[in-house]
């Protein structure tokens, strides 16, 4: 995809995405897994909506077959019950895709599945690392052909070299992340375990959970929910863990840091994970509803209905209600229907991307002051235009809310928070961002109430401050729409 195309998509796409959503499991009973892949990865669907994948295997038949199925598009879509049902095993991962780093095309598909001298692997990754480049470079003068562009080959490519010189899968896990630099939550399947691996920062969420003789490992919690596992634990940060039918869940933090420089993504809790989510033992709803209460507490504002843009918005919203007493109302009506094959109006077309996804309630919002919360102000195009939609309902006044603090900065670890030049807030002040985005009045999340959010859990806020857990890249790893010129490359921590 050329430099234009992709540039203008992501202007039209005014949100954020996350990278992945991940689940594995292993049937010690050894009954046949995919169907319930299936069902955790539509949990997982608003992870990614690009493409997704299975890959079984069974751990009684031969070393070398697994059954794959891969492709583009939701989970719905890429998946027909006679294809599960051809797809026999009692071990597998699944994926949701959204592409932050590699371009959106069916080889960049995950899980990757590699056959090598010691059997086959199968592996689900979230996450970006910073020294992908680095690692395949390094590769590739080996001898290495690599089939996709993603980083989630180089990390199968390094597990798969280190397995053959070690006497375990589980210690292969361990030693290639040893060389990976970023986040990543990994499952994995070798022939006989399934293995799971949080990078020490613990960027991005991983939890355990069991449903009769199943194990499964999976990004939310809500996954968990939706196939009817009981939840046992988090992966923890730095932790591999293998599991097997003769010893269970084993553990080993060998790549453990300090508690106090773990560096959970924040946007789990403001945007990323389902409401109904645990993310390490902290509400993802709970983390919402405090960030309302806090924006009503910080940025207080006279008015007669607080309303959230569907569907992040709308806990933090009525937060912001219950701790100002500001009654709190629908306004929006979504589109649920809109999805990746949404094909956006071209720029002379009168419809306009936002309000096929969004459609005001005149009756909701008509001769009364409106705050309007959402998560988060990226571009700022889509703000502008439902400030406008409001007022042209008949919204009397628009105050804006938003739920995190100003972006300033690119993110490295799989979020496509883009270049500093394309974030409304670079070089704005709050009130210049409310006058272009036509608000009377503008509200972001103070910074210091990110640690209340997590219930004090280590949290990385690098794309708010510039200061992230670990130095970033020398070089542009996330595709060719930033600017490998971005001064953040030689910012220090």
């Amino acid at each position: 995809m050329n430099r234009d195309v992709l540039f203008n998509s992501y202007i039209e796409e005014d949100e954020l995405h996350e990278e992945c959503g991940v689940f594995g499991i292993y049937d010690f009973d050894g009954g046949d897994v995919a169907s319930t892949i299936y069902y955790g990865l539509f949990a997982l669907q608003h992870r990614g909506q690009e493409s997704c994948g299975i890959a079984v295997s069974d751990t009684n038949g031969p070393k070398r077959k697994v059954l794959s199925h891969k492709g583009m598009g939701l989970v719905n879509e890429v998946f027909t019950p006679e294809i599960l049902e051809g797809m026999k095993g009692d071990i597998g991962v699944g994926h949701t895709r959204y592409s932050t780093a590699g371009s959106s095309t069916r080889e960049n598909a995950q899980p990757l599945v590699l056959n090598y001298v010691k059997g086959t692997l199968a592996l689900a990754h979230n996450g970006n690392l910073i020294n992908a480049n680095e690692l395949r470079e390094d590769l590739e003068y080996t001898g290495a052909i690599f089939q996709t562009t993603i980083d989630s080959e180089v990390i199968a490519y390094h597990i798969a070299r280190e397995r053959i010189n070690c006497s375990s899968a589980e210690e292969a896990v361990k030693r290639a992340c040893m060389k990976l630099k970023g986040a990543y939550a990994l499952v994995v399947a070798s022939p006989r375990k399934l293995i799971a691996a949080r990078d020490p920062y613990g960027f991005k969420p991983l939890c355990i959970g069991k449903r009769d003789n199943c194990y499964i490992v999976t990004s939310e919690t809500c996954a968990l929910d939706t196939v009817g596992a009981e939840f046992i634990r988090n992966v923890l940060p730095g932790e591999v863990v293998t599991i097997t039918p003769d010893k269970g869940i084993e553990s080993d933090m060998s790549m453990a840091l300090p508690k106090e420089q773990e560096a959970r993504c924040i946007f789990e809790y403001i945007y990323f994970a389902r409401p109904d989510s645990h993310i390490d033992g902290v509400s993802v709803y709970a983390s919402r509803i405090k960030a309302g209460r806090f924006l009503a507490q910080d940025s207080p504002v006279e008015a007669d209905l607080v309303t959230g843009v569907p569907e992040s918005g709308n806990a933090a919203a009525l937060g912001y209600s219950l701790e100002s007493g500001i009654p709190y109302g629908t306004a929006f009506v979504k589109n649920s229907y809109v999805g990746r094959t949404f094909i956006k109006p071209k720029q002379s077309s009168r419809e306009s991307s936002v309000q096929v996804k969004l459609n005001v309630l005149k009756e909701a919002v008509a001769g009364k002051r409106v705050i309007m919360i959402d998560d988060s102000i990226v571009r700022g195009t889509t703000s502008d235009r439902i400030v406008r939609m409001l007022r042209e309902a008949g919204a009397t006044e628009v105050h804006v809310r938003i739920s995190s603090p100003p972006f300033l900065w690119p993110c490295y670890f799989g979020t496509d928070i883009p270049a500093r030049e394309q974030l409304i807030a670079y070089n704005r002040s709050v009130e210049e961002i409310c006058k272009i985005i036509g608000a009377d009045s503008l509200g972001y999340l103070n910074i210091e109430r990110l640690e209340e959010m997590s219930e004090g859990l280590p949290i990385c806020k690098g794309c708010f401050t510039g200061k992230y857990p670990m130095e970033p890249p020398k070089e542009d790893i996330r595709g060719e729409y930033f600017d490998k010129e971005s001064d953040l490359a030689k910012k220090q921590m």
